[in-house]
């Protein structure tokens, strides 16, 4: 009893002081999505569900450092505290029952997609595996909101870029808010350790083979 208790301590212990979760688009796309859509573990419960439709762009900090399991993911919320961007599932719903538009309205406003969605190659097979689709929240209802600096990338698996859009499913999100002119953003060190997006000395992500990477997005 001991040992095991020791060994889920080390567990819950693997990720040092100072790590911080910055995966690649590959990594979102690649591991933890597949991994949310096909309902298989995840090597660190750092990734939150997220009703988007519930929950407003300024409070997701509070949504998406809370609720992790064990101590090593409770301390990467931690860490994240002053982090200026945030990761979540969410899972898509239709407007309405018999149409074909995403429903993306909270009671503050609603987030509007902006420009095409993008195709993502990976960079281990150089074949689409998914789509990001950008955007932007507004405050109030359309078609009369105002603009807010309040930005989504939302991820979704697919292997073909003409393929119809799916409007129902698990997609992965990162919100941030657009840093102003004189704003210089922040550097993290790229590489990564006990689960794929996790800032280190060393790649451990088996996943890939070694060859891991961002998506290349293709112009259209």
């Amino acid at each position: 009893m001991l040992a095991m208790e020791q060994h889920n301590h080390q567990e819950e212990s693997c990720v040092p002081p100072g790590f911080r979760f910055h995966p690649t688009e590959e990594e979102l796309v690649g591991y933890y999505l597949a991994r949310k859509v096909a309902a298989q573990k995840i090597d660190l419960d750092i990734i939150q569900e997220v009703d988007l439709y519930r929950i407003e762009p300024w409070d997701l900090q509070e949504k998406c450092g809370g609720g992790r399991s064990g101590r090593g993911a409770r301390q990467m919320a931690e860490e994240e505290q002053s982090s200026s961007e945030w990761y979540f599932f969410s899972f898509k719903d239709r407007k309405y029952p018999s149409g074909t538009r995403t429903n993306r309205a909270t009671a503050a406003g609603f987030w509007k997609a902006t420009g095409r969605d993008k195709a993502g190659m990976s960079s281990r097979s150089r074949g689409v595996i998914g789509m990001r689709k950008t955007l932007v929240f507004y405050r109030g209802r359309a078609p009369n909101g105002r603009k807010t600096d309040w930005i989504i990338h939302e991820y979704r698996l697919q292997t073909n870029e003409h393929a119809p859009t799916q409007e129902e499913g698990w997609v992965v999100c990162r919100a941030f808010q657009k840093p102003a002119p004189n704003q210089r953003p922040s550097y993290i060190f790229p590489a990564y350790a006990a689960a794929p997006g996790l800032g280190g000395y060393y790649d451990a992500r088996p996943w890939l083979h070694g060859q891991g990477g961002d998506i290349h997005y293709l112009q259209s």
